[in-house]
């Protein structure tokens, strides 16, 4: 009930965000940005990415517009958002691709139109953007991986290692999985099993998870999960079994994850400061608007890039994290109720 209340509320942000920033401005003479996300399952895009990038576009461009819109996880819908963006006249085009195969189509449309498309979090591989800013995606399922690794071998777990990727049309989520096979598969420690989570949807993750913790009964020493979302499935599928939750990883530092490793059922996450790439995006796609060319500091894919390094959060160094300037949470939303036993014997306060 709770997800579902949670689902409804973001679903209701999405139309309101969309409905206001899509109208356009009463200026006409603003220069209009758009930064398309690609859905609602992961709660950062709206409680975080939008918001954050609008704050630094205003800060660098008073005469900037920024036009907002998320696909809630339909390709389609996506494409429509940018022709419209285009239609708008925006100068240049943010985007988290859904589907980065079919993103390729919204690159091409907008180079007819001389317009720039920085892709952001997810790359589009089949397709040459102008600019890509996002978090090393293959170094996060390499850390990831490895963290887990050493968490078994420090406590001489026994047994193998389930997958739990991301979204096949993702592919950012190839990178992430490129990462944790770097790891895994030299561990020492069997794969038994990996799975390819459709849209990242953590329904599909927990049932595949559930049906592999009945075949490998008392063999699966942990779980790479590729993000929160399918972390929290994955754990959930053992404890609806009965059966103990071994270590298991997570990526995006949402709060249900800080949450699950403050009482000990989730064993890593990443920490990506979304204001570092926010922020980062903000600054290319006004660069772009007005004009200029902004700096590579990398490239991926042959594609001028931003790629930030992330930090690996388990319970030795939450605290800290949590505590260091510009993370997204707050103790007092972390610390509550079932929680708050957990942080004072962190020292979480």
């Amino acid at each position: 009930m709770k997800a579902r209340r949670l689902s409804a509320v973001l679903a209701a942000s999405v139309v309101a965000l969309t409905t206001v920033s899509a109208c356009g401005s009463s200026d006409d003479g603003a220069t209009k940005i758009a930064f398309l996300m690609p859905d609602i399952a992961s709660t950062r895009y709206e409680l975080f990415d939008a918001p954050l990038f609008k704050a630094k576009v205003k800060q660098l461009c008073a005469k900037c517009e920024v036009l907002y819109q998320n696909a809630g996880a339909d390709a389609a819908k996506q494409q429509q958002q940018a022709d419209s963006m285009l239609a708008q006249g925006v100068k240049a085009i943010v985007i988290d691709p859904v589907d980065s195969a079919a993103a390729a189509t919204i690159v091409n449309s907008a180079r007819t139109k001389n317009v720039p498309i920085i892709a952001y979090d997810r790359p589009i591989p089949k397709a040459k953007a102008d600019y890509y800013v996002s978090f090393d995606n293959e170094k996060i399922g390499a850390m990831i991986g490895q963290s887990l690794v050493d968490q078994l071998k420090s406590t001489k777990a026994e047994g193998g290692i389930l997958e739990v990727n991301g979204s096949p049309t993702d592919a950012a989520a190839g990178l992430i999985k490129k990462g944790i096979h770097t790891s895994v598969d030299s561990s020492g420690f069997k794969l038994l099993a990996e799975f390819d989570t459709p849209g990242w949807e953590p329904a599909k993750a927990q049932n595949w998870v559930a049906g592999q913790v009945t075949q490998f009964k008392g063999q699966i020493a942990g779980v790479v999960a590729a993000n929160d979302g399918t972390g929290g499935a994955t754990i959930a599928a053992f404890k609806a079994a009965g059966a103990k939750v071994p270590p298991v990883t997570g990526n995006d530092a949402e709060l249900a994850a800080i949450q699950r490793i403050v009482k000990g059922d989730q064993y890593n996450t990443i920490s990506k400061p979304i204001k570092i790439v926010a922020e980062a995006a903000a600054e290319v796609a006004t660069t772009f608007a007005q004009g200029k060319k902004p700096e590579a500091k990398a490239t991926l894919f042959d594609t001028p890039s931003q790629l930030f390094v992330p930090t690996v959060v388990s319970r030795e160094n939450l605290t800290k994290v949590v505590t260091e300037p510009g993370f997204a949470l707050k103790v007092a939303d972390i610390c509550t109720g079932d929680y708050k036993a957990g942080c004072d014997e962190l020292g979480l306060k």
